[in-house]
């Protein structure tokens, strides 16, 4: 068993137990995403650049937990592996973003 497989199962267990699977419908996984994203934010929200460099680091783990493992949660209720669609999207982001023309910059694939 990989690890990603591991950390799900043991979300899974964690959200039986309690009998939580009833609330986590795709809107309501994506919505607790945004949300925890959101608090993520907030650890850095007014911070300058070398600040938000050096913010707690537990507040940070834990919002970035949280918003894991609503993502966990959200590929396993729909069968995704977490490895496969990351790879498929680096393999698009490799065509939208060559290296010739994205090296160094920002800008979007489509203001090249």
């Amino acid at each position: 068993m990989s690890e990603i497989e591991a950390i799900t199962r043991a979300l899974v267990e964690f959200r039986e137990k309690r009998d939580w699977r009833q609330f986590h419908t795709s809107k309501d996984l994506a919505a607790a995403i945004g949300v925890e994203a959101a608090e993520l934010n907030e650890i850095f929200l007014w911070k300058t650049t070398a600040e938000a460099e050096t913010a707690d680091k537990e507040r940070i783990k834990e919002e970035l937990a949280d918003v894991l493992a609503f993502c966990f949660l959200l590929a396993e209720k729909h069968k995704f592996s977490i490895p496969d669609i990351i790879l498929e999207k680096i393999k698009k982001n490799e065509k939208k973003y060559p290296v010739e023309k994205s090296r160094g910059n920002a800008l979007k694939y489509d203001q090249f």
